[in-house]
């Protein structure tokens, strides 16, 4: 039987993650949400699959996302990931190689799409 692919999403918009969340979810991801980037370090940290980090720049406190997937690809070497912001973009940036960027707003098949397009380039976590 195939695993759901695992997404950690960071999101610290309540409304907005939850809506992601539950589309991602219905989409045949498993979905692993954190509400800042102390969480999600915290669940990387935890030894938890996680085939690709699915974060927004702007979170509301402590690190942005960018520390954090720089921090995340520290961890783990392969991890996919997509960055998103309504106020930023790549170049605003020092991003991981390899990352996509998706400006907000975004629509929920442009990210399962870009999602699995990762996954399955082969760029998936260890």
């Amino acid at each position: 039987m195939k695993k759901e692919p695992a997404v950690l999403l960071v999101e610290d918009e309540p409304l907005l993650g939850e809506l992601v969340s539950e589309a991602l979810i219905d989409q045949g991801f498993e979905v692993h949400a954190a509400p800042d980037a102390g969480g999600a370090l915290r669940y990387l940290l935890s030894g938890a699959e996680v085939d690709v980090l699915f974060t927004d720049l702007d979170l509301g406190k402590g690190m942005d996302g960018a520390a954090l997937a720089q921090l995340a690809r520290e961890m783990r070497p392969k991890l996919p990931i997509v960055y998103t912001s309504g106020r930023r973009s790549l170049t605003d940036i020092a991003a991981v190689p390899g990352a996509a960027f998706l400006p907000k707003p975004y629509s929920l098949d442009t990210v399962r799409k870009t999602l699995a397009e990762l996954i399955h380039s082969g760029a998936v976590a260890a």
